[in-house]
């Protein structure tokens, strides 16, 4: 018979089994990691790294299954189903967080010629600004695990070498739509057009555009030194990919579990920054291998100085990129 002993009895046991270790467990929580990079770019060593530091700290407790190459949506496509919930967890570029979620902090990252290079990106993304910058996140439905570098970013024209500041002016550029990158492209003299990741390739090939602001990863991952032969050491800024998870779903988990997830986010930083530095360096004598010239920009300083202001004026517009920026210019 079933009496109001017995069912809380049962719901007792139930509420117990559920706060035991995840040792206990008999079946792994499942979570899918959705982002579109290929598996050789920096952007699915993130996901990667992430997964084996989370079964590192709690075996068998999470399965996460990745989608890469697009399979579950575009960059933006997948940070929208991370915060709906459709996906649990997504890899994104962090330029399109603000865009999204209108939460600010994650613009501090590619403020131009802010960091100097992947060990500065590290020491950053691993300091306590990063994790504020993390945090803040939660607000726009989402929680913030883990921030790296799949990439600096240089310049690749389809058109003649661009060597000095001037072989910038009018040239047709991809850039992500967002505020910071127009206003910085306009300011070195392109003229920035917004376009999907995705649809680079055939914009360079069909000369819908001229150039394009990109990274090693992205020109051996997506094939771009097909459609483009001349690219510019440039360094402008990095480009930070984040994986994050619905609030929900992390709300759910147990503290341990949270807890392993966070942590999990700050141990897989340094061996993703591992792999993107070497990728990088190594990427280059592929590129040149498949024909791609490879020039320095004679005039770096000139291009610094023409986007320096807007540093100071996006400080301004959140006390977390300021907090950001003092820490990087002191560390650089």
């Amino acid at each position: 018979m079933l009496t109001r002993r017995r069912v809380l009895a049962v719901s007792g046991a139930a509420a117990a089994t559920l706060a035991m270790p995840y040792v206990a467990r008999a079946n792994p929580i499942k979570a899918r990691l959705a982002h579109a990079a290929n598996e050789i770019h920096p952007g699915h060593i993130a996901a990667v790294e992430y997964k084996k530091a989370l079964e590192t700290l709690v075996p068998g407790a999470i399965d996460i299954t990745i989608f890469p190459n697009r399979q579950l949506g575009s960059d933006k496509e997948n940070l929208e189903s991370a915060i709906a919930g459709t996906n649990e967890m997504c890899g994104s570029s962090g330029i399109l967080f603000p865009l999204v979620t209108g939460r600010p902090g994650l613009d501090a990252y590619q403020l131009p010629f802010l960091i100097k290079d992947y060990d500065q990106f590290t020491e950053l993304a691993t300091s306590d600004v990063a994790q504020k910058i993390l945090d803040d996140l939660e607000p726009g439905g989402i929680v913030g695990l883990q921030t790296t570098d799949i990439g600096q970013r240089h310049f690749l024209s389809a058109k003649d070498p661009v060597q000095t500041v001037a072989g910038f002016e009018g040239l047709k550029t991809r850039i992500v739509p967002v505020p910071l990158h127009k206003q910085i492209w306009e300011g070195i003299g392109t003229t920035p057009i917004g376009l999907p990741y995705g649809e680079v390739y055939g914009a360079l090939e069909t000369k819908v555009i001229d150039a394009v602001e990109i990274n090693v990863s992205s020109m051996l991952g997506e094939n771009l030194w097909e459609v483009g032969k001349n690219f510019t050491l440039t360094g402008h800024y990095p480009w930070h990919n984040v994986v994050v998870v619905n609030k929900a779903f992390f709300d759910g988990l147990s503290t341990e579990l949270q807890q392993a997830m966070r942590q999990a986010g700050k141990d897989s930083i340094a061996p993703t920054l591992a792999y993107t530095k070497k990728q990088d360096l190594e990427g280059r004598d592929a590129l040149r291998a498949k024909g791609v010239e490879i020039f320095e920009l004679d005039d770096l300083d000139a291009m610094k100085k023409k986007v320096s202001p807007i540093v100071t004026e996006w400080s301004g517009k959140s006390p977390l990129i300021e907090e950001f920026v003092k820490l990087a210019q002191s560390t650089s």
